[in-house]
C-alpha cells in the first residue's frame, strides 16, 4: 500500500499583517467598552492569534473570548495561539453581537467593539475613535447605529446633490404638455353629433 504525505502543510502560523486594533487610554473613569478590533476575515480561527499576540503583550495572557454568533460563520471551541490555546464561548441573547468579550485570569475583562471586515476604511476609522473613547457609554451596537445613519444620512445627500447637479426636477415646457382640446376627450358617442 502506497501513501501520499503532503509536506507543504506546517505547523507554523503564516505571519498576518498588522493588527487593526484601537485601545481605550487608562483611565479611573469606566466606559461601555475598551477598544475595538476590525478583523480582516469573519474568521475567529484564523483572525483571534494575531489579536491575543497583541494583547499578551500589551495586557497579559488571554484565556477565553466570547462572541455571539450572528457574526461568525464558524465557532471554533478552542484557537491556537502563541504559546497557548485560547477557549471560545458563545451567547447568542446575553451578548452584544457586535462586541467581543476577552478574559484574562491576571488582568480581568475587556469588552472590545468588532468592526465588520467589510467596513470602509472611513466609517471604520470614526468607530475605532468612538470605541476607545474614555467613559463612553455608548454600546457597541449603538456605535454601529450610528454609523449607519450616517452611512445613510450621506447617502442620501449623495444623491441629493447628483440630482441637482443632473438640473434638479424636470423643467415645464409646453411642447411636452398633451393637447388638453375638448375635441380629444369627447366620447365616441358624442363626437358624432
Amino acid at each position: 500500500m502506497t501513501m501520499a504525505i503532503d509536506r507543504t502543510t506546517t505547523n507554523e502560523r503564516v505571519p498576518s499583517p498588522p493588527v487593526r486594533l484601537s485601545l481605550t487610554p487608562s483611565s479611573p473613569v469606566p466606559g461601555a467598552l475598551d477598544g475595538a478590533w476590525w478583523p480582516r476575515s469573519r474568521d475567529l480561527h484564523r483572525e483571534l492569534p494575531a489579536l491575543t499576540d497583541v494583547l499578551d503583550a500589551h495586557w497579559g495572557r488571554v484565556t477565553r473570548v466570547s462572541v455571539n454568533p450572528a457574526h461568525w460563520p464558524a465557532l471554533p471551541r478552542k484557537v491556537p495561539v502563541t504559546g497557548h490555546t485560547v477557549k471560545v464561548g458563545w451567547f447568542t441573547d446575553e451578548q452584544d453581537p457586535h462586541k467581543l468579550i476577552l478574559l484574562s485570569y491576571t488582568a480581568g475583562r475587556w469588552d472590545l467593539l468588532v468592526i465588520p471586515p467589510e467596513t470602509s476604511a472611513a466609517a471604520a476609522a470614526r468607530l475605532m475613535a468612538s470605541a476607545a473613547t474614555v467613559g463612553s457609554l455608548v454600546t457597541a451596537s449603538g456605535l454601529m447605529a450610528s454609523e449607519t445613519a450616517i452611512r445613510d444620512a450621506r447617502d442620501d445627500l449623495s444623491r441629493e446633490e447628483e440630482w441637482e447637479t443632473d438640473g434638479g426636477p424636470p423643467q415645464w415646457r409646453p411642447e411636452a404638455e398633451p393637447d388638453r382640446s375638448p375635441e380629444l376627450h369627447r366620447t365616441p358617442e358624442l363626437q358624432g353629433r
